[in-house]
């Protein structure tokens, strides 16, 4: 017997099985990979804010608000109106700013998208160092631990509070659907008699008669006191406008 010593062959793997290859679609511009239902598209390493911009032209995205894009066919929720929003703000002054007024009610979905960005400062930071910021308008305000709230990175006006500064603040023509939106939404937990409390606790606002007469012209009936209103719900309207 003649033993035979070396390197052996190597083994032949089996052959796989043949795939058809199925058919390919052309588009002219490529489209973003794998979107998600919930995502933002912006200007960064991905894609420019001009590839973004044709990519919107071609149908592929769909503008959401500036420089945010949403891939077609995506329902905007607050969390995406909030980071679009944050993508028109300077990354330096996020963290010094909160959306508010007619802003905020947008990111809730309650208003038409914002020329200008309404921007509240809170009283005990310095404003001056931001008025020179492009397409945004600064309100230097007193906010309460309960009025603000965190949505897709941003810092936005809680309901209440939103609803109570346009009651306040904007002319009844802009502000009354709006009020009448965010009333009507479950979700938001804006309830009538509670604003109407934060009204009528606002200190120091000389705007408190021309805000009840838009809650009455909404909800007629809505005047003054009411005396069925609970310790607790007092309790909740103060502290959402303490120190406006």
């Amino acid at each position: 017997m003649v033993l035979l010593s070396g390197t052996p062959a190597p083994r032949t793997p089996p052959p796989r099985e043949s795939v058809r290859p199925g058919p390919v679609t052309l588009t002219p511009v490529p489209s973003p990979p794998d979107p998600s239902p919930h995502e933002l598209y912006s200007p960064g390493a991905l894609f420019s804010w001009p590839e973004l911009q044709a990519m919107a032209s071609d149908g592929v995205l769909t503008q959401l608000y500036q420089r945010g894009y949403l891939p077609p066919g995506t329902r905007p929720t607050p969390q995406l109106r909030a980071r679009a929003a944050a993508c028109a703000i300077p990354v330096t002054i996020r963290q010094r700013i909160v959306a508010g007024r007619m802003t905020a009610a947008w990111i809730y979905g309650c208003a038409h998208e914002p020329d200008r960005l309404a921007l509240l400062v809170d009283a005990n930071r310095r404003i001056s160092s931001l008025r020179s910021t492009r397409g945004c308008t600064f309100h230097e305000v007193r906010l309460g631990p309960f009025d603000v709230v965190s949505l897709g990175g941003l810092m936005v006006s809680s309901p209440l509070r939103t609803a109570l500064d346009i009651a306040l603040h904007v002319e009844a023509e802009r502000a009354l659907p709006v009020l009448g939106a965010m009333l009507a939404r479950p979700e938001l937990d804006v309830r009538v008699r509670l604003l109407q409390l934060a009204v009528e606790a606002s200190p120091r606002v000389p705007h408190k008669k021309a805000a009840l007469e838009k809650l009455a012209a909404l909800f007629p009936g809505v005047e003054g006191h009411s005396a069925e209103s609970s310790a607790e719900d007092q309790s909740i309207a103060t502290i959402a406008s303490v120190d406006r």
